[in-house]
């Protein structure tokens, strides 16, 4: 069946397709072995990728395994990171999870006597970008190499838990699918070393065992945390009928419910996550997300001041009776803009133009929906009698623990040592030495918020290892104080961008830590330290954002935080300028998406453009805003999620107000002149999906890509199209990808066949418009790639991971790759290398030999012996290098030492060559001619040493 056809048909099902469901775990299966294949016959898979960090800020830990024996060596599970080791305490870490199929990690456990290490992939913390797995792993070989022994629907695992007197026998808890139901959850059992599996607990398809626990004193005894959610991308409930405690007493074999009517739990729908820990047969604590809500203070004094529901029922005349003053006061303290004031809206409200419930209305979108609920919140219980009754620890409400983020917490812990002492984390740590009565905080300096893991000493009591979603805080005076352990490079990058500095630096918004710029050679290294100065600098908290930098003058860079925030700066003057767009009174509130998406114009840097749910431009830097379109979303959906909201935008660089908008709810628009007429024009497209991007062509000005993501769906299917008539018809581009969700899409800017993309699961390359795709792989692991960028002038593609930071590679020879070109042997241009008269010497006794290098990176369209050789500029040969090369990129390293019969060569033209103190001889300052020849075909370029 030839692939017009094929085109044509998807094009016709499409039109009646409605949503897929969750990708099977046979797809997903078949796409890891789909992706192994791609790897191994890739064109491009010897082009490095290196890391420029960074590493300061960290990225989510999620889980601990710690020697019991030595607790300066221990694992971490970051979210989507992978898993690392360390053996020093955490002064450095080593990644052992790179030759695995994901980076996402849900627990960890270690056998240490015999060093098997065991991951639950898929993080359970259940946020907006908690990213499934692929099983149950396994290594025998301290992370070498890794085996799927299990539970590959499961995708996110909670718990594992290995009997201490028999390795062989594990008990797992899967929370399943996040997006969609599955039967593939519960607490499993296996005692054949994951070689097959019984269930041994199962509620329903939407309800998961968040974590287990067991005695220390008796492995037998086992409590399970179960709970029921429903996630979607308009709404999230965060408990449910199906969320109790259950107890087994045959070590997970089988289990009885023990959070019943008269068990002193709440029970029922405000049922949310909870975490167990437990003492002994007797003691065991429980902590419970308890989401329903909070009984009215009838005794609570009214404020003086207005708030927004007294405006929803109020009339006309007692409007117009407010004091100006009480009035202003509220308007002013909520953010309305300036122009509405207490004279100025009694005008509107006289009028009629609005009402005096559009005060409300005017501050109420789906985040106050979120916020405003009162729900009761974290509450700790102790049970003294193996969780038969259970009573509450303390007075009141555990206020500031989690805000409104119950689900994305949920442990609890006690000192082995001490009973009564216990620890709680949400947004910050906090401490109990009375059993829950009272409690106090141990955030300090140098400890992030959003806490998830926690290891006590059992022999050392104060000795604690808290993982956050800053990374790793190591105590030894029980939380007075903490050091901070984050070597890894494990940042969770949502955007990144460059600017067009020679010297050009890399900037990005990252989850939960702001958004950081840094130079594009940045090597992770603690010499900083030392120096006083660390290579990146913070820009702005909060969850960083999108950020675009004004090509002009690059110290003013617009960007913010979530849903919309954001802010013009001007690094020179330390000037920060508050820039959202704000909706008239009258009008519902402007729908922000967590990465609201904006985009200065190519055509005048003094134009912004926003995305809400209708596209805002400001002509003038951010200070003022029009909307010029109406809603080009679906119009949103009743939850307390921000949704129907634009989630890219896009400008031809051919014509000023050629734009392309696409929606979070599966919208993409297009307009020919500025905004003033749009046309829908994703009617072909699968409905209801995320359109992660849009990018109208820098080649042909009707070409546009757009890509959309079924993340939110469970829906791994990857989704890329182009058009080559602004939209009015699709091609169906996705072809041999593997399964994951696409996040990215760009185009070369200097070779239109070229096309880089970036999924969740990794990035690829197209040498021919998306006919098919490759996969990038060396010293890149497969870690989802949020964003891309191409630095023109430096020829560097940069990606911007969602675990692993930042990743540089140099492009400049896959710019030349073409149809006709890849039959030949292509060598790509070399950086100069600066002469240095210390080559080939020591800088002391005990320093290390200074080795200059150089690479060649070059194609050849077979696998066949390749000989390069270093000519003078008279066509002497200096120097050769023969190698195997691979069908595809080619990259080898050159020390620039010569033979001392070709340094002689050289003296006759008069060069001095110097033999350096290791004995070699060195390219002296000049120009060289490099050849590389393979199978009766050359290509030359010059190398320049100066």
């Amino acid at each position: 069946m030839n692939k017009l056809f094929l085109s044509a048909l998807w094009l016709v099902s499409a039109v009646a397709f409605s949503q897929q469901p969750a990708t099977s775990s046979i797809a997903v299966q078949t796409g890891l072995q789909q992706k192994i294949e791609l790897t191994q016959n890739s064109t491009v898979k010897n082009l490095a990728f290196k890391n420029i960090g960074p590493t300061i800020m960290s990225g989510r830990v999620v889980d601990f395994a710690v020697n019991p024996n030595n607790p300066t060596e221990f694992y971490v599970g970051y979210a989507s990171g992978g898993l690392w080791h360390t053996k020093n305490n955490g002064t450095s870490f080593t990644p052992v999870m790179d030759s695995s199929l994901t980076q996402n990690v849900g627990c960890v456990a270690v056998d240490w006597k015999n060093g098997t290490i065991w991951v639950g992939t898929g993080e359970v913390n259940a946020s907006r970008s908690s990213y499934s797995g692929i099983g149950l792993l396994k290594s025998d070989d301290q992370g070498k190499t890794w085996q799927i022994v299990g539970l590959t629907d499961s995708h996110h695992i909670s718990s594992i838990l290995i009997n201490p007197a028999n390795p062989d026998e594990v008990i797992v808890g899967a929370v399943g699918h996040l997006y969609s139901t599955n039967d593939e959850r519960g607490v499993f059992k296996t005692t054949d070393g994951g070689k097959t599996w019984s269930k041994t607990l199962f509620i329903n398809n939407q309800t998961g065992i968040i974590e287990i626990s067991s005695n220390p004193k008796n492995f037998d005894t086992m409590y399970a945390a179960a709970w029921d959610k429903d996630r979607k991308a308009w709404h999230f409930e965060g408990s449910g009928e199906g969320s109790g405690i259950y107890k087994s007493t045959d070590a997970g074999s089988t289990w009885e419910k023990i959070s019943t009517e008269n068990s002193g739990l709440p029970i029922g729908k405000g049922m949310g996550r909870m975490g167990t820990a437990v003492v002994d047969d007797n003691t065991v604590y429980l902590i419970v997300d308890n989401q329903f809500h909070r009984k009215k203070d009838t005794n609570k004094q009214k404020s003086d001041g207005l708030s927004k529901d007294d405006f929803k029922k109020m009339d006309v005349a007692t409007f117009l009776a407010l004091e100006d003053k009480k009035l202003n006061e509220f308007l002013k303290t909520n953010g309305f803009q300036e122009k509405y004031r207490a004279q100025n809206v009694k005008q509107l409200i006289r009028v009629g133009t609005v009402k005096p419930e559009d005060l409300a209305k005017y501050l109420e979108d789906a985040n106050s929906a979120l916020f405003d609920t009162p729900v009761i919140g974290a509450e700790v219980y102790k049970s003294t009698d193996g969780g038969k009754s259970w009573k509450k620890t303390h007075e009141g409400f555990l206020d500031d623990l989690y805000y409104s983020y119950g689900y994305y917490f949920g442990k609890i812990h006690v000192d082995p040592n001490d009973a009564n002492k216990i620890y709680i984390y949400g947004v910050p740590i906090l401490k109990s030495a009375d059993g829950g009565k009272t409690f106090e905080s141990i955030d300090a300096d140098n400890v992030h918020v959003d806490h998830h893991a926690l290891w006590i000493n059992p022999k050392m009591p104060g000795h604690l290892i808290d993982g956050n979603d800053g990374g790793v805080n190591i105590s030894y005076d029980d939380g007075k104080t903490w050091i901070k352990n984050n070597a890894p490079a494990v940042g969770q990058f949502y955007a990144i961008n460059v600017d067009n500095a020679k010297n050009y630096n890399v900037y990005g918004g990252l989850q939960d830590n702001g958004v950081w710029v840094g130079p594009h050679d940045y090597v992770a290294s603690p010499g900083w330290l030392q120096e006083g100065k660390y290579g990146y600098e913070n820009l702005f908290g909060g969850d960083g954002m999108q950020v675009q930098i004004d090509n002009r003058n690059s110290n003013v860079v617009y960007t913010g935080f979530q849903f919309g925030n954001y802010y013009r700066l001007n690094r020179n003057t330390d000037e920060q300028v508050y820039i959202q767009p704000k909706h008239e009174l009258g009008e519902s509130p402007y729908r922000f998406n967590w990465q609201t998406p904006i985009l200065l114009s190519s055509h005048n840097q003094d134009i912004l453009y926003l995305g809400g749910n209708k596209l805002m431009r400001s002509m003038n830097q951010g200070n003022d805003w029009t909307a010029i379109s109406e809603d080009l979303t679906q119009g949103g959906k009743p939850g307390n999620v921000a949704y129907g909201s634009l989630s890219a935008i896009s400008e031809s660089p051919f014509q000023f107000g050629l734009l392309y908008t696409g929606s979070d709810d599966g919208l993409v628009y297009v307009s020919k002149n500025a905004g003033g007429n749009w046309t829908k024009i994703s009617d072909g497209f699968p409905k209801d999906l995320w359109v992660s991007r849009v990018i109208a062509s820098s080649h042909k000005k009707e070409r546009v890509y757009v890509t959309l993501n079924g993340y939110r769906w469970d829906d791994f299917k990857p989704y890329v199209f182009v058009s080559e008539n602004y939209g009015a018809t699709w091609k169906d581009i996705s072809s041999n990808l593997s399964a994951s969700p696409v996040n990215v899409i760009k185009e070369d800017l200097v070779n239109e066949y070229l096309l880089y993309l970036g999924t969740d699961n990794g990035a690829y390359i197209s040498f021919n418009k998306g006919e098919s795709w490759e996969v990038f792989s060396k010293e890149l692991p497969n870690v989802a790639v949020h964003d891309l960028v191409i630095q023109p002038e430096a020829k560097d593609l940069v990606l911007g991971t969602h675990g692993r930071s930042i990743y540089v590679a140099d492009i400049s020879l896959l710019q030349k790759l073409t149809a006709h070109t890849m039959k030949e042997v292509v060598l790509a241009e070399m950086d100069t290398v600066n002469f240095s008269q210390r080559w080939g010497s020591k800088w002391s006794t005990w320093g290390e030999v200074n080795e200059p290098k150089t690479t060649f990176q070059f194609y050849v369209p077979q696998i066949e012996k390749a000989i390069i050789t270093i000519n003078s500029e008279d066509g002497k040969e200096l120097h050769q290098i023969t190698v195997d090369a691979e069908k595809g990129v080619n990259t080898v390293e050159y020390d620039l030492s010569i033979s001392e019969k070709s340094s002689k060569l050289l003296e006759k033209n008069d060069v001095k060559v110097k033999q350096a103190e290791n004995g070699k001889f060195y390219l002296p300052k000049g120009k060289y001619i490099v050849k590389v020849s393979a199978n009766g075909k050359a290509a030359i370029s010059e190398l320049e040493v100066k």
